[in-house]
C-alpha cells in the first residue's frame, strides 16, 4: 500500500480541462461534493483548448495549482473511421496547449486521462500497463489511440527532464451523466441506450445492433473513475500510467439484452454481422490501482439504471446537442 503522498487543501485552485463532458463533470461534481472552492472550469466558447496563446494566458491569469486534463475529441467506430485528422491533430493539440502550460506555469501536479484503446488490438487479457506499444492498435481507432499515447510520453518527458509531477491515468469504457447520445459518434453503450430508448418510445419491433455482439468490454459509472482520479491525485506520483477499471466484463450481446430490460423494450434484437466488431476484448488490469487501496462502488446494473434515469431526465438537453 502506498503512503498518502499528498492532500490537496480544499481551497486549492483546480483547473479541471473538459469540465462539461462526461468525465470531467463527474470530477467537477466529485470535487464540489468534497468541498473544493476553487476550481476552474471553461467551456469551449470561454476557453478554445486548441488555441496556445489563448491556453497561456488562461495559465497566466488564473494560476492553477492542480490541473486534470479530461478534454478531448471523443467518439466511436464511425466517428473514428470518418474524422481521423480530427482525432489526430485536434486532441494532439488540445494535450500539447495544456500539459506544456501546465509545465510553464509551475502547475504542482497534473493528471492526464487517455483511454484504454492506446493498447494493442490483440494484446494480451487483461491488459497491463507494460503491453502499450507492444503491437498494432485497432484500426476503428488507431488516430485516437496515437494521440492518447502521446499524451502520455509527453507527461513522462516532462517528468524525466524537468521533474514535472504529471501522472497519466487509462481509464477503461466510461458511461453515465452528460454522455454523449448522438448515434454518429458515441460509444458503444449510450448508444444502444439512445437505441433502445428510441424503439421502445416508437414501439419498433426490433433493434439492430452492430456486429456479432461476441466482443467483451469493461464498462465504468463515470462517478467511480473520478473518486479514483482523487485518489491518485494524492496517493501517486510515478511515471508509469496507471489503469483505472472496474474488473469485470460483458459481452456486447448481453450488454444489449441489460439495456433491452433496463429501458423496457419489448421487441426482438438483430444482429449485423456486416458490421465492424472492433477489438475482440478490452479489458484492463488494474490490479497496480487495486493494490494502493482503491476499488468501484458502483455495478453495471446500479449504474445502468442511474444512467437511463439522467437520460431521461434529460433527454432533450442531450438530443438537442452533438458533444
Amino acid at each position: 500500500m502506498l503512503l498518502r503522498i499528498m492532500e490537496i487543501a480544499r481551497n486549492a485552485r483546480v483547473f479541471i480541462a473538459g469540465h462539461r463532458g462526461l468525465v470531467g463533470s463527474a470530477i467537477w461534481r466529485k470535487f464540489q461534493q468534497l468541498g473544493f472552492t476553487h476550481l476552474l472550469g471553461r467551456s469551449r466558447a470561454e476557453l478554445d483548448l486548441m488555441d496556445g496563446p489563448a491556453v497561456r494566458e488562461f495559465y497566466r491569469r488564473e494560476r492553477p495549482e492542480y490541473v486534470i486534463l479530461a478534454a478531448a475529441k471523443v467518439g466511436g467506430i464511425i466517428a473514428n473511421s470518418t474524422q481521423p485528422v480530427d482525432f489526430l491533430y485536434n486532441n494532439l493539440s488540445i494535450q500539447n496547449n495544456v500539459i506544456h502550460g501546465a509545465y510553464e506555469h509551475g502547475v504542482r501536479k497534473l493528471l492526464f486521462l487517455g483511454s484504454s484503446c492506446i493498447y494493442p488490438r490483440l494484446a494480451p487479457q487483461p491488459m497491463k500497463e507494460e503491453a502499450l506499444l507492444t503491437g498494432p492498435l485497432e484500426p476503428t481507432n488507431e488516430w485516437y489511440a496515437v494521440a492518447k499515447i502521446a499524451g502520455i510520453k509527453l507527461c513522462q518527458a516532462l517528468r524525466r527532464q524537468y521533474g514535472c509531477d504529471f501522472i497519466s491515468t487509462m481509464p477503461t469504457n466510461m458511461y453515465g451523466p452528460n454522455d454523449n447520445y448522438d448515434l454518429t459518434s458515441s460509444h458503444v453503450l449510450p448508444a444502444l441506450i439512445r437505441k433502445f430508448h428510441d424503439a421502445r418510445v416508437s414501439q419498433a419491433p426490433t433493434v439492430t445492433c452492430w456486429g456479432s455482439g461476441s466482443p467483451l468490454r469493461e464498462f465504468l459509472y463515470a462517478d467511480d473513475l473520478a473518486e479514483a482520479c482523487l485518489f491518485l491525485l494524492e496517493n501517486y506520483s510515478e511515471e508509469q500510467f496507471i489503469n483505472i477499471g472496474s474488473g469485470r466484463e460483458i459481452s456486447i450481446r448481453q450488454l444489449s439484452e441489460l439495456v433491452s430490460r433496463t429501458v423496457g423494450y419489448k421487441g426482438e434484437i438483430v444482429w449485423d454481422s456486416s458490421k465492424p466488431d472492433g477489438s475482440p476484448r478490452k479489458l484492463m488490469d488494474s490490479s497496480r490501482l487495486f493494490a494502493l487501496g482503491w476499488r468501484p462502488k458502483i455495478d453495471l446494473e446500479t449504474g445502468l439504471k442511474m444512467a437511463y434515469e439522467d437520460f431521461q431526465k434529460n433527454a432533450d438537453r442531450y438530443l438537442a446537442a452533438k458533444k
